[in-house]
C-alpha cells in the first residue's frame, strides 16, 4: 500500500467500514478522526445497534495487529496487560504479553469487568506501556482501544470511574438506523457481510505517517483560545459538579486536527471544534445530583455552552 495522505487514508477506512455500518455517515466520521487522532473510543448504545461491528470493521480496516477483549466479571488484570512467569529451565523470568499488545484493541463491554480489571487499562491508555513487577514494556504503535459499554443494562456491570472515561477521546453513540439502512443492513447480514469479510485498507505504517501529518496541521492562536473557553466554560455551568480537565482540552485540539485532515484541509477552524465538541466533552462531566434528577444529559451542557461561548472571528482564527 502506497502513501497516501489522511484525507485519503480516511476516505478508505470509511469506505471500508460503511460497506457494515450502512446509513452512519457522521458516526463513521467521527470514529476515522480518532483514529487518526490516535485517540481512545468509547461507544456506547443498547444493545443490537452495532456498537461490537462498528469496533471490529474499525479494527480489521488497519493491517496491524489487533485484539478482542470480552470483559466479563472473571476476567483478570494480566489477562489484559501480561504476566510474568518464572522458566525453571531457564532459571529466569519471561514476559508474557496479554491482550493490550495490539494496535487495536476492542474491549467488548468494558463495563461487565470488575474495577480492578478496568484499571488495567489506565496506564496503556495513557502512556502506551504497562509496568510489570517493576518493568515497562511499550505497546505496538499507533495504539487504539475501541471499547463498547451498555448504558442501559445495570446488572452485572460497573460503572466506569472518571478517571477512565477522561482517558477516552471522544465518546459515540451508534442510534438506530433509518428505514432504508436498516433494510440493507438485513440484506448485508442474509448475504453473510460481516465485519471479518472486511479487508485490510490501510497498513500500519501509512497509518502512522498519517497520524504524524495531522500533528502538524496548523491552529491559531484564536482556535486554541475557543477550545480552552469552551472547556472552561464546563466548569462553571451550574449543572456541572467537575467540568473537563486539561485533557479535554487538548482533546478536543487533537480531534479538530484530525477531522480537518480528513476534509482535506492543514488547517483547523473554530467550526472544526464545534464539530467534535460533544463526542468529546460530554462523557467529561460529572453532573450535580439536580441535574441527574432532571435528566440533564453532557450532551446538553456542551449544546448550551456552543451557544454562549463566542465563537472567534474568522480573521482572528486564520
Amino acid at each position: 500500500m502506497s502513501a497516501s495522505s489522511p484525507a485519503e487514508i480516511a476516505a478508505r477506512i470509511s469506505e471500508n467500514v460503511q460497506r457494515v455500518i450502512r446509513g452512519k455517515p457522521e458516526l463513521v466520521r467521527l470514529a476515522v478522526a480518532g483514529l487518526l487522532a490516535e485517540g481512545h473510543l468509547l461507544i456506547e448504545d443498547v444493545p443490537g445497534l452495532g456498537k461490537t461491528s462498528l469496533a471490529r470493521a474499525l479494527a480489521r480496516s488497519i493491517g496491524g495487529r489487533w485484539s478482542r477483549i470480552q470483559f466479563t466479571p472473571d476476567l483478570l488484570p494480566s489477562d489484559i496487560t501480561g504476566v510474568t512467569v518464572y522458566q525453571q529451565k531457564d532459571e529466569r523470568f519471561t514476559f508474557h504479553p496479554g491482550a493490550v499488545f495490539a494496535n487495536i484493541v476492542v474491549a467488548d463491554e468494558i463495563n461487565r469487568g470488575t474495577p480492578k480489571t478496568q484499571s488495567a487499562l489506565l496506564e496503556v491508555m495513557s502512556e502506551q506501556r504497562v509496568t510489570i513487577d517493576g518493568t515497562g514494556h511499550e505497546v505496538p504503535r499507533p495504539f487504539l482501544v475501541i471499547a463498547t459499554q451498555n448504558p442501559i443494562e445495570l446488572e452485572g456491570t460497573y460503572r466506569l470511574p472518571e478517571a477512565q472515561l477522561d482517558r477516552f477521546l471522544m465518546r459515540l453513540s451508534v442510534g438506530y438506523p433509518d428505514l432504508d439502512s436498516e433494510v440493507l443492513v438485513m440484506m448485508g447480514d442474509c448475504a453473510g457481510v460481516t465485519p471479518d469479510d472486511l479487508p485490510a485498507v490501510v497498513d500500519v505504517a501509512a497509518l502512522r505517517e498519517a497520524i504524524v501529518e495531522v500533528r502538524t496541521s496548523h491552529l491559531d492562536r484564536a482556535v486554541y483560545e475557543y477550545a480552552a473557553r469552551l472547556t472552561a466554560a464546563t466548569r462553571d455551568h451550574p449543572a456541572v459538579r467537575y467540568g473537563a480537565s486539561v485533557r479535554g482540552s487538548i482533546a478536543l485540539v487533537r480531534t479538530a486536527r484530525a477531522l480537518a485532515a480528513i476534509e482535506g484541509r492543514d488547517f483547523v477552524t473554530p467550526d472544526d471544534v464545534k464539530d467534535v465538541a460533544g463526542p468529546v466533552l460530554a462523557h467529561r462531566l460529572v453532573l450535580t445530583p439536580e441535574a441527574e434528577m432532571n435528566r440533564r444529559a453532557g450532551v446538553e451542557i456542551v449544546a448550551d455552552l456552543l451557544a454562549s461561548v463566542p465563537t472567534p472571528a474568522a480573521s482572528a482564527a486564520g
